[in-house]
């Protein structure tokens, strides 16, 4: 079977609007008319609805946009089965994943059933899909450890988006399923795989894959497991296609190819119609894709990136993409989009987009906690507010300066200002130590310090909660915490 040509989602649009006018006007001369004063909201398909924010990119095969697709997904339908996977190679789901959780989120908001497939199994092989190497073998282990971290992460995300963005006007949300692959893998001997599925797979199509044949024409060649990959995704949809009735895979623009294997695999197999889409790629400012691969990952874990360093990388959004970014990433409707993007024509010293989408972003990722550590860091580092660095707690200081020494001193009362930074490490000691604080490179809590004599005040110095955050020169931070302090405290 000849793999049908893509067709960008560009070129359906006009298709998909006629579709959608026509359905208005059945709708107009079947159902009863509603009351003048209430205004109901248009019924819009998913697939034409996604496509007006850029979330999805092509659909495979093309033709089924114009026919069955668009009709199958639209409202009123019964629903479908859709899943997207997800390669363990780190612990952590990160932003470069962000896309394709959030059209797994929409499908659920459309009221269908979807799934999230963890690669427990197929990550161990490597997804050669836009790589010029092979990657690092996992082990069985570390493919275990990795997996059941981004199974945590994507929970964490469904659980957010349930809890603080849904609110379907009682409507109900889709099933959400969390799978992993080596459920099945563990127990599929390789010769029945083969004897089996394999005579289905054509080894024309898998070898006219562009990143099979970049790779295959490289020095370093292709491995079989990697040669493989394709296959074993193929056989995932399979799976999920007779086991729970999954029609449609979602995935990133760069697995389209591990995609079209996947629909030949269950057309051949069962004769049925299954159904491809993918999402835009992001990219950094410099045009790579972000991800662990190219060394720029922003992690959706707290324990690798913090609240606030997410916060502050949706903040940084230039103004050229951040209204697209607020298409892709938010669940906001168009027209509050619009009416953000005019008041920042009129105040763009706010950053109102760019604060925003990082906001939006933060609380679906890390919730309303995770939320207001990154704004209690933001007012602390960069608005030198003490009240915000007062009520920060130990570990919101780490993340904040991670770099920085976190010091353990035992208060005593009279310690002075030299005292504190010769305890820490923070000056030399001697004359060169006392010059550095007399000439203004200190400061405690925000506040500049010059006398090196000056004894230490508790609430000013030393913040309420046992902290003072010591800064050296432009950039060198230094967590102290007062042990004494807090143990008289609790006496």
């Amino acid at each position: 079977m000849a793999a049908p040509a893509l067709r960008p989602l560009a070129v359906l649009s006009a298709r998909w609007t006629r579709f959608a006018a026509s359905e208005g006007r059945r709708r107009t001369l079947h159902e009863k008319p509603a009351d003048p004063e209430v205004k109901p909201a248009p019924r819009v398909g998913l697939l034409a609805a996604q496509h007006a924010r850029g979330r999805f990119q092509e659909i495979f095969p093309p033709q089924a946009a114009e026919e069955q697709l668009v009709d199958l997904l639209q409202p009123g339908r019964p629903p479908v089965t859709v899943y997207c996977g997800f390669d363990p190679t780190a612990d952590s789901l990160h932003v470069g994943h962000l896309l394709a959780v959030l059209g797994l989120l929409h499908f659920q908001r459309a009221g269908h059933h979807v799934i999230a497939l963890v690669g427990g199994a197929t990550a161990r092989l490597g997804d050669p899909s836009g790589r010029t190497k092979e990657r690092e073998p996992l082990s069985e282990e570390r493919a275990r450890e990795n997996a059941r971290g981004l199974g945590e992460g994507l929970r964490r995300l469904f659980q957010h988006h349930r809890q603080l963005f849904w609110d379907g006007g009682g409507a109900s949300l889709g099933e959400f399923t969390l799978l992993d692959n080596a459920d099945w893998w563990e127990r599929e001997p390789v010769v029945g795989f083969l004897g089996t599925v394999g005579g289905h797979l054509r080894m024309g199509t898998l070898l006219s894959r562009q990143s099979c044949k970049a790779r295959l024409n490289s020095p370093e060649g292709m491995g079989l497991a990697e040669f493989l990959y394709p296959a074993l995704q193929a056989y995932d949809f399979l799976h999920l296609y007779r086991h729970h009735g999954c029609s449609i895979q979602l995935g990133g623009a760069d697995q389209m190819g591990n995609i079209m294997s996947g629909y030949e695999l269950v057309s051949r197999v069962t004769g049925e119609d299954v159904f491809g889409i993918t999402v835009p790629l992001i990219t950094s400012t410099a045009g790579s894709k972000l991800g662990k691969s190219a060394g720029n990952a922003v992690w959706l874990n707290r324990n690798k990136t913090s609240p606030f360093e997410l916060y502050q990388f949706f903040v940084r959004q230039p103004d050229s993409i951040v209204k697209r970014y607020l298409k892709l990433f938010t669940f906001l409707p168009l027209p509050e989009i619009n009416h953000i993007m005019e008041m920042h024509a009129k105040e763009p010293e706010k950053w109102g987009p760019q604060k925003r989408l990082a906001a939006e972003v933060t609380k679906l990722v890390h919730g309303k906690e995770g939320l207001e550590s990154a704004k209690r860091c933001t007012r602390a580092l960069y608005y030198s507010n003490t009240d915000a660095l007062e009520s920060m707690s130990d570990l919101e200081l780490q993340e904040l300066f991670r770099e920085a020494p976190y010091v353990e001193l035992l208060y005593e009362p009279g310690t002075t200002v030299l005292d504190l930074c010769q305890k820490a490490n923070a000056v030399a000691d001697g004359a060169r130590g006392y010059r550095d604080i007399t000439s203004g490179g200190v400061s405690i809590n925000h506040m500049q310090v010059t006398n090196p004599d000056a004894v230490l005040i508790v609430g000013q110095h030393i913040l309420n909660n046992g902290l003072s955050l010591l800064k050296i020169g432009k950039r060198n931070y230094y967590i102290i915490k007062w042990l004494q302090l807090l143990q008289e405290e609790s006496c």
